[in-house]
């Protein structure tokens, strides 16, 4: 019709083909736009790393950067740097995004509340030693750069301490942000309150939850689920199932992590049939089970001696959709071999070794502690150990005093004291169990001399 295109169409069809998550075809028109001799805005920029960040495709992002950068016609800005640094962080490819983060001073590009969000995020997720450090100086950094850190930024690094059990730095954190202005949130004090329940300090949370509605901040599920799982961790199981029950007062619905943390607790309490309920309580409200429901359950009823319950609780899993993991086939196989049924136990390893599944070194040992249950199976045992390493799956502490104890039962010292070589060498030693069988023997009227001679 006579209008030719300007920089501005081009910029609108481009912003209009990421939308639609056309992202090879906006790639396309930006190099046609270039080749037709049109001078891209930062605008058109901003909306390409736009949409090769949310695809996630940071290469693309970041050669696009250089790209921008040798036409000369836009250096880009504080936004840009923002988009990729925030999209590296996501990717977890922190080193490149701490020297882009570099670069941006470099170029006299001031860092914005984003910037250190990102961040900061970035390394709060890495959860390592080192990044906390890292964390809490690019938070110094960020302050002594006058940017005011918001409620965001400081429960961030309040749930990383929590986390990892660094309680008193969370609650210093928390006491700095509220010194600074900053008023915390429900998410801040959840992940204050998930630390003191994760250590067991019940008193401290109680105090922070009566801070939080003092402060007109109303508990919520993840609130009511950190007291419930920090009082049953706590073998406080009364206070927890009352919390359970005022939960519906409060107008807050249990959910599948409220269930999985009260039947865990009921079980380990030999609380088996109130576990029972509450499994048909959570079916009967449209809740599904999962791995971890069923695993609770299984490993309740295998210590309460009921195996053919914790078999049939196995089939019904795998009938409603839910795929048994490792750990739930070492429950069965622990259960199975204390109820005397190792020929079961032995066809579960086998199915799980023909699946070509990653086994773990519990279940090796349980099935070790099996064998040398059974007389005349301490030959077994020992090759079962030898798999192990062959495997590349080597034995710890337990496994090795497991089995030195079979042998030592079984009056095959000499085996037992090749073991103990082999698991010093390894760096492990016995333990008081163990140590108390070798005294038992030096002492036992039935042991011959030479054998007492080898202890």
């Amino acid at each position: 019709m006579g209008h030719p295109p300007s920089i501005v169409t081009f910029t609108t069809f481009i912003n209009g083909l990421i939308h639609s998550d056309w992202l090879d075809e906006a790639v396309q028109l930006l190099d046609k736009t270039l080749k037709l001799g049109f001078q891209p805005t930062i605008v058109t920029y901003g909306t390409m790393f736009k949409g090769l960040c949310k695809r996630g495709n940071n290469v693309g992002a970041l050669k696009l950067l250089r790209t921008m950068e040798s036409h000369g016609h836009f250096l880009p800005d504080v936004v840009i740097y923002n988009t990729i640094i925030d999209s590296l962080c996501k990717d977890q490819a922190l080193p490149q995004a701490l020297q882009l983060f570099e670069e941006m001073k470099t170029k006299r590009i001031l860092p914005t509340v984003f910037t250190y969000y990102s961040l900061i995020r970035g390394m709060c997720r890495l959860c390592t030693v080192g990044k906390w450090k890292d964390a809490q100086e690019m938070l110094t950094q960020m302050l002594d750069n006058n940017i005011v850190a918001d409620v965001e930024i400081y429960s961030m690094l309040i749930d990383m301490y929590c986390k990892e059990g660094m309680v008193v730095e969370a609650r210093a954190v928390f006491g700095y942000m509220i010194d600074n202005g900053q008023v915390p949130d429900i998410i801040t004090y959840n992940a204050l309150l998930d630390g003191y329940c994760l250590r067991g300090e019940m008193e401290e949370a109680e105090k922070l939850v009566n801070m939080m509605v003092e402060h007109g901040c109303e508990p919520d599920l993840f609130t009511f689920n950190s007291l419930i799982n920090g009082y049953a961790k706590s073998k406080k199981l009364d206070i927890a199932l009352r919390l359970f029950q005022e939960m519906p007062h409060k107008g807050l619905t249990p959910n599948v992590v409220t269930y999985n943390t009260l039947i865990d607790s009921l079980c380990k309490d030999n609380q088996v049939q109130c576990a029972r309920e509450l499994f048909k309580e959570m079916e009967s409200h449209g809740l599904k089970p999962n791995v971890v429901t069923y695993s609770s359950l299984i490993d309740g009823l295998c210590h309460n001696a009921l195996i053919d319950e914790a078999i049939h609780l196995h089939k019904h899993m795998k009938h409603s959709g839910v795929l048994p993991n490792i750990f739930m086939y070492t429950i069965l196989i622990d259960g199975l071999c204390e109820a005397g049924r190792l020929e079961e136990a032995l066809n579960i390893f086998s199915f799980l070794v023909s699946k070509g599944l990653l086994l773990s070194v519990r279940t090796y040992t349980v099935l070790i502690k099996g064998l040398c249950k059974k007389k005349g199976l301490l030959a077994d045992a020992n090759e079962l150990l030898k798999k192990m390493v062959d495997d590349g799956c080597p034995p710890n502490e337990y496994t090795y005093n497991i089995i030195i104890r079979g042998f030592l039962h079984g009056n095959d010292i000499s085996k037992s004291l090749e073991l103990v070589s082999v698991m010093t060498t390894n760096g492990f030693a016995a333990d008081a169990h163990t140590t108390s069988v070798f005294l038992d023997l030096l002492i036992d009227p039935r042991v011959s001399k030479e054998n007492k001679a080898l202890l």
